[in-house]
């Protein structure tokens, strides 16, 4: 007999069993790999967003309060329209402690023939931002032309191809990186092309709500504080003294943010306990329930020479390959459902999701697969020491 191939043609001979021990294996591996991976995705997406913050304040019209969450203005992205005179720039640059200043115009929740999801277009002036083009640069070498597009990574279309908005084709000359928000539907352009886009879509019959030449329309203003001014005191000094805006400070989304992420890694951090205390404890109930209908078994191995402390050794291995394999089947199936639904992942959430890289997400599979392999034989340890001590006499005898 080889002792070496015996655990596993035990687990082979009784598949059922094998694949119910499995089974709850693979239950402590999905929920172990699979909340993990959804904290670091959080905590990714909540440092993407802190660096892609360049602006203290956003400064945008009061109507918008009732077209999007304010506070959530860069996690969900633009989902509305809401337009405010140029001159507004004039009266916020007299405002005391704003360092520097910078207009969007937002085109948002369209379905444009390029992509399966509504984008938003958003443009910005290439020669007073300091928000976007930093970001853009990692991606594009050359100042963004007229009529050009960068997209963001959820948007389906390559560098070279044209993204079609209003009818209006637009070269994608970049593809910028992944943040985990809303921004990653986005497409960004200048506010020349942005101009040239809504008299586009005035002409053809969709109203946005504007008056007047389509030039002296923005959105959005971004400022940068000067140093010795807080974020706050200059927020709260737009709101008292510039009519009709809305000031609100970036950090105050990230503490949202930062809120949120909180709350629901110590919900999954919980939940993880609660399934692992319970799959354990159903684990060991049934290595010990198993050890009834294996005492004969174990009995004539004994009557074979084989010493207590091999057939420990014998329980051990196939306890291990049993978590092994239940381990990777959770790992898979955790995969399976995270990697390709990260979208709908972060919309149910509410908070910037944004997936590890690859090696990132295989050490926490290879931590997730350690773990389980450790928790299998622990979850046995007092079954195969039940099972080692029986007195193969009287069993014998019972069975004869």
């Amino acid at each position: 007999m080889n002792m070496n191939r015996l655990p596993l043609r035990n687990l082979t001979r009784r598949p059922g069993r094998t694949a119910a021990l499995a089974a709850l294996v693979a239950f402590l591996a999905m929920a172990l790999f699979g909340g993990s991976t959804v904290v670091l995705s959080l905590r990714r997406g909540l440092t993407s967003l802190r660096d892609r913050l360049g602006a203290d304040v956003i400064v945008v019209p009061s109507s918008a309060k009732s077209k999007v969450d304010l506070d959530q203005l860069y996690l969900q992205g633009t989902t509305g329209y809401y337009y405010m005179d140029r001159g507004v720039e004039d009266r916020l640059s007299q405002i005391e402690g704003v360092e520097k200043l910078s207009s969007q115009v937002f085109l948002a929740s369209l379905r444009a023939e390029c992509c399966s999801i509504p984008v938003q277009v958003i443009g910005f002036d290439p020669q007073t931002d300091f928000t976007v083009r930093p970001w853009i640069a990692a991606r594009l070498k050359q100042e963004l032309g007229y009529g050009e597009a960068v997209v963001g990574c959820k948007v389906s279309a390559e560098v070279g191809e044209d993204v079609r908005i209003y009818k209006t084709n637009m070269p994608v000359v970049a593809r910028l990186d992944p943040t985990g928000t809303g921004l990653d539907t986005a497409i960004y352009c200048t506010t020349d092309t942005m101009a040239a886009l809504l008299e586009a879509a005035r002409s053809q019959g969709h109203d946005l709500k504007i008056t007047g030449d389509a030039h002296d329309m923005v959105s959005a203003v971004y400022l940068k504080a000067a140093p010795g001014t807080s974020a706050e005191a200059l927020a709260n000094d737009i709101n008292v003294h510039v009519r009709k805006v809305e000031a609100v400070q970036t950090k105050t989304m990230l503490s949202g943010v930062q809120e949120g992420l909180n709350g629901v890694s110590k919900a999954i951090a919980g939940l993880i306990a609660a399934v692992w205390a319970l799959a354990f404890a159903l684990l060991a109930a049934a290595f010990h329930l198993l050890s009834g209908e294996r005492r004969r078994e174990f009995a004539v191995l004994r009557t074979l020479g084989l010493s207590r402390r091999r057939l420990g050794r014998l329980l051990f291995a196939e306890s291990l390959l049993v978590s092994a394999l239940g381990g990777v089947a959770g790992i898979a199936l955790a995969a399976l459902v995270i990697v390709p639904f990260s979208t709908l992942i972060e919309q149910a959430l509410g908070l910037p999701f944004l997936l590890p890289g690859a090696g990132v997400i295989a050490l926490t599979a290879l931590g997730t697969l350690l773990a389980v392999c450790v928790a299998g034989p622990l979850a046995a340890a007092r079954t195969a020491h039940r099972l080692s001590h029986v007195d193969t006499g009287a069993i014998l005898r019972e069975v004869g």
